[in-house]
């Protein structure tokens, strides 16, 4: 998974916090966690390409969330960073080489075990909202919204 998926997890929930009439431009998100703000912005776009975040262009622009965060759950992000696409790719090696074997009609049991991991992973995720994640945050650091909230204020005024 790459670290886009980390950045937009982090994205979202910093656009919570930073209030529901606000958007936010891409540069100062990245500027929160000093990140590339040209990556991030790919990542945002995605979010918003899959209905997470609305964007809105100009100079007063940025991103919102285009949903609550109890409606966003940590695998819409995955997929809308990562693509839908299975993580595992079986390329059924065991038909090559030496000991390849050919007229297999069974599933490879290397690909149905990581089928089946895959399968509990993308559960879990689904399972789990970003609502859940910001309340956590919260529980460890309760004054992280309002260091947010001060900070973007400080720097609308540049």
């Amino acid at each position: 998974m790459s670290e886009g998926v980390e950045w937009a997890l982090h994205s979202c929930v910093n656009l919570a916090w930073s209030g529901p009439d606000r958007a936010v431009p891409a540069a100062r998100l990245a500027a929160w966690h000093d990140l590339p703000a040209a990556y991030l912005n790919k990542q945002l776009q995605a979010l918003a390409r899959a209905g997470i975040l609305t964007s809105t262009p100009g100079p007063r622009g940025g991103f919102r969330l285009a949903r609550p965060l109890d409606a966003i759950s940590l695998m819409d992000v995955v997929a809308a960073v990562e693509g839908a696409e299975e993580a595992f790719r079986c390329t059924e090696i065991r038909r090559q080489g030496p000991g390849g074997t050919t007229g297999h009609a069974f599933e490879c049991a290397v690909a149905h075990a990581m089928g089946r991991a895959e399968l509990a992973w993308r559960r879990e995720l689904a399972a789990q909202n970003l609502d859940e994640v910001r309340q956590q945050a919260e529980r460890q650091a309760p004054e992280a919204p309002e260091r947010l909230r001060a900070w973007l204020r400080e720097q609308q005024g540049r």
